[in-house]
């Protein structure tokens, strides 16, 4: 009878490890999941980037800088490597595509062309798409870092060796609040 007791408890504990264990391998599956999808809106906008950068330069001869520096980001965003740099490289293209809009906006010729336009749409909606994925980047890593953290999951995390994920944080640029004057 003592046998068939420890046997169940035994039988129990494991089921409860294997549970956990799984949980935290699911956690941590999300997160990676949510870092590539972010992954594939930043390859998305390195992709049109050039396109953008060569309707630019059919319609306008404007400072060779800003077109340097939209490709000079880019290049970095593709060198990068792991999320936070990958997300740093990311934050001063954006930054760089915000310059050549404005820019571009000296431009009649160019703001009335239809592939520009098509393209700073497109550029827009990935814009948009990087923002949500970095969202659910960082709701999968609260997730799974709150796993890591909670008993009795951060006994099994610490015995396996789980590491826990970075957040995306903000850049500091898009912390500023904006001056509106009339």
């Amino acid at each position: 009878m003592t046998l068939l007791i420890i046997i169940a408890v035994v039988a129990v504990i494991a089921i409860i490890w294997i549970s956990i264990y799984n949980s935290l391998i699911k956690y941590r599956m999300q997160t990676k999941e949510s870092w590539s999808q972010i992954d594939v809106q930043l390859k998305r906008r390195n992709d049109l980037i050039p396109n953008l950068v060569n309707t630019v330069k059919g319609y306008a001869d404007f400072e060779k800088t800003t077109l340097q520096a939209v490709t000079d980001a880019r290049t970095s965003v593709n060198s990068a490597q792991g999320p936070a740099a990958t997300m740093a490289a990311s934050d001063q293209l954006s930054g760089a595509l915000t310059h050549l809009f404005a820019v571009a906006e000296a431009y009649p010729d160019l703001k009335a062309s239809a592939n520009f336009t098509k393209l700073q749409e497109e550029l827009t909606n990935t814009e948009n798409k990087i923002a949500y994925s970095r969202q659910l980047f960082n709701t999968t890593t609260a997730s799974y870092n709150t796993k890591l953290q909670s008993f009795p999951s951060n006994i099994i995390a610490g015995i396996h060796h789980f590491e826990p994920s970075e957040f995306i944080a903000v850049p500091e640029t898009e912390k500023d609040v904006p001056t509106v004057k009339f």
